[in-house]
C-alpha cells in the first residue's frame, strides 16, 4: 500500500488536506496528516521531529512524503534523517534547498523584512500573524470564508532556522509540483536540488481550490517514479 504523509505549510494545519485526501483514498492510498506545532517559540527542527514521529508510525510498503510550501524544508530534513522510511519526496509549491537552506535564506529580502515587521507588531515578537486568504491565492468568497478562521499564527523561529542536511535526502527520488502562475521561484528551487518539476495550474493553496487535480498529479508523479526507479545493486 502507498501512504502519502501530507505535511501542511506555514499558518495552516492538517485540515489543509481535508479536501484532497478523499481523492487519494479513492485510489486505494492511505494518508497521514501530521500537525506541526504552532504555539510557543518552536522552530523548524521541532517540526522535523514531529514529521519523523509520523513517519515512524506509518508502517507502509511505500511512503510518499509530501511538503507544501514552508514544509518543503521540513520534509527534506526529515527524509535526510531517516531515508530508509521514505520512498519518494514530493514538494507542492515547496521552499527547498541544500544544507543551510531556510525561509529567510531563500526568500526575497522584502519578504523577510515584511515577515519580521509583522511579527514585531504582535505579543513577544515570536509569532507571525496569518495573512489574508488572498495571499495564498484563495480569492473565491466561499473558499476564503472557509480558510480565514482556520489560519493561525506561525512561529517566527520556523522561518529563521535553517536545515541540516547530510546529503542522504538527495539519494531519495524527488518531485516538485509548482503552481501557475507562480508566486515565487519554486521551479528554480526544484532545479537546484535536482527534482523533476511538474507544473499545475492553480494558486498556492491548490490543495484547497483544486484538490482533485492535485491528487491526480500526486498519484501520477509517484507512479512515474515507481515505474522508472533504478534497480538496486
Amino acid at each position: 500500500m502507498t501512504t502519502f504523509v501530507l505535511v501542511h505549510g506555514a499558518w495552516h494545519g492538517p485540515w489543509a488536506w481535508d479536501r484532497l485526501t478523499p481523492f487519494l483514498h479513492e485510489t486505494g492510498a492511505r494518508t497521514i496528516t501530521p500537525a506541526l506545532t504552532s504555539n510557543g517559540d518552536v522552530g523548524l527542527h521541532t517540526h522535523v521531529q514531529e514529521v519523523l514521529t509520523a513517519l515512524e508510525d506509518s508502517r507502509a510498503d511505500e511512503v510518499v512524503l509530501v511538503g507544501h510550501s514552508y514544509a518543503g524544508l521540513v520534509v527534506r530534513q526529515a527524509a535526510d534523517l531517516r531515508p530508509e522510511l521514505v520512498d519518494h519526496v514530493i514538494l507542492v509549491d515547496g521552499w527547498a534547498g541544500g544544507d543551510g537552506a531556510g525561509m529567510f535564506a531563500l526568500a526575497p529580502e522584502p519578504f523577510a523584512q515584511a515577515i519580521r515587521a509583522a511579527a514585531g507588531r504582535t505579543g513577544e515578537g515570536d509569532q507571525i500573524p496569518a495573512p489574508a486568504p488572498a495571499m495564498f491565492g484563495v480569492t473565491d468568497p466561499g473558499d476564503a470564508a472557509w480558510l480565514a478562521p482556520r489560519l493561525r499564527p506561525q512561529p517566527l523561529r520556523t522561518f529563521t532556522e535553517t536545515t541540516r542536511l547530510s546529503g542522504a535526502v538527495d539519494r531519495i527520488p524527488g518531485t516538485a509540483i509548482y503552481c501557475r502562475p507562480q508566486t515565487y521561484a519554486f521551479d528554480q528551487f526544484a532545479a537546484a536540488i535536482g527534482y523533476r518539476a511538474i507544473a499545475l495550474d492553480g494558486p498556492h493553496d491548490v490543495m484547497l481550490t483544486h484538490p482533485r487535480e492535485l491528487a491526480g498529479v500526486l498519484v501520477a508523479a509517484h507512479a512515474f517514479q515507481f515505474n522508472n526507479r533504478k534497480p538496486q545493486n
